[in-house]
């Protein structure tokens, strides 16, 4: 067995109960959306959406994805050494440190933690930055990357501009990943970032830029948005898809491996054309991957949840190789590949 390589141990999930319908996003849109277009073009049947602001809150709903990844594997969690949070910055309260709450709830005691962000790439950049930390740290042996998301709750549906981002719902998932475990190698990842992009989406009220007076209260709360929509339009589609194309081939490149190779697809959720588009460009059928229209689009989540219920489905074996493929808003795009199964299946 080839020593110094890093490893899957195994996933977990939480989902709320609360569920939003095509119907229902159409009728928040006013009439600018059908139904039959939330689901055709947006590709969203429904999508899970939170229900208790503490339960279903961003740090809770990582500790719930925790401790079901715990139970699914079996790992003591005083084995855990890091925690890397990777869920978003609206949480519960602000200022205090998700992998901290993390780490308490499930009993981590031996761990430290840190929250990181990048966004609907979070995921697949914080298992290269596990991996790097695995193999050039000793005493580190098993990283847990996990997190909560729920920016759904920022959406104004009657803003034509956030069409792109009506799919956004709630959850939390969990991923361990532990040095020469011997098994679900996490092998080449790539990242591409363009500065250009940071400040043409986000909150816009509520920080120094622009606080939360008592004239803009109402409309802090649905201020996610795009600051420069055509800036963003017009430079997105000139180096999206090749951005994607160009980690997908560098994380296979990295990891020994082309595009023949792939098995899998745990993409996050987009617009359908954008889903068959891809898959068609990587010569996949829609039986080699997830098209996540009954959850929506849970940011950092989705690759989580991807891989977890391609696991569940079979769809994910001894022997697949898998691609997680992530974008997201500032602008960031990432891929990473995963060899599942015992080494050398």
């Amino acid at each position: 067995m080839t020593k110094n390589h890093v490893g899957i141990i195994g996933t977990g999930i939480y989902l709320p109960e609360g569920r939003m319908t095509s119907a229902q996003v159409a009728q928040e849109t006013k009439g600018v959306w059908s139904e039959t277009a939330i689901y055709e073009k947006l590709g969203i049947r429904e999508k899970v959406m939170p229900l208790d602001n503490m339960k279903d809150g961003t740090q809770e709903m990582g500790a719930l994805a925790a401790l079901d990844c715990l139970k699914n594997t079996g790992v003591d969690p005083k084995d855990i050494d890091v925690i890397l949070c990777i869920g978003e910055e609206w949480k519960e309260y602000p200022l205090t440190t998700s992998a901290l709450y993390i780490q308490d709830r499930i009993g981590a005691v031996n761990a430290w933690g840190i929250d990181v962000q990048n966004r609907c790439c979070t995921t697949v950049s914080a298992m290269k930055i596990a991996k790097d930390m695995l193999l050039a740290d000793e005493e580190i042996n098993t990283v847990m990357v996990v997190g909560g998301y729920r920016n759904c709750d920022y959406l104004n549906y009657t803003d034509k501009n956030m069409s792109m981002m009506y799919n956004l719902g709630a959850g939390g998932g969990a991923i361990l990943l532990q040095k020469n475990c011997g098994k679900n190698l996490l092998l080449g990842s790539h990242i591409i970032s363009d500065g250009s992009l940071a400040r043409t989406a986000g909150v816009q009220i509520g920080g120094t830029a622009e606080p939360i007076t008592h004239e803009n209260l109402e409309e802090a709360r649905t201020s996610l948005r795009l600051f420069e929509p055509q800036k963003m339009k017009d430079r997105l589609n000139e180096v999206s898809a090749a951005n994607w194309v160009t980690c997908i081939e560098k994380s296979l490149d990295k990891s020994g491996l082309t595009l023949k190779d792939l098995d899998y697809l745990a993409i996050l959720h987009i617009k359908r054309s954008g889903h068959l588009g891809m898959l068609r460009d990587l010569g996949l059928n829609e039986d080699q991957t997830i098209y996540l229209e009954d959850y929506g689009h849970i940011g950092q989540i989705d690759q989580i949840l991807s891989l977890h219920l391609a696991l569940q489905q079979g769809k994910v074996k001894d022997g697949s190789v898998v691609c997680m493929l992530a974008a997201g808003i500032g602008y960031v795009w990432a891929a990473n590949i995963i060899k599942w199964g015992p080494q050398g299946a």
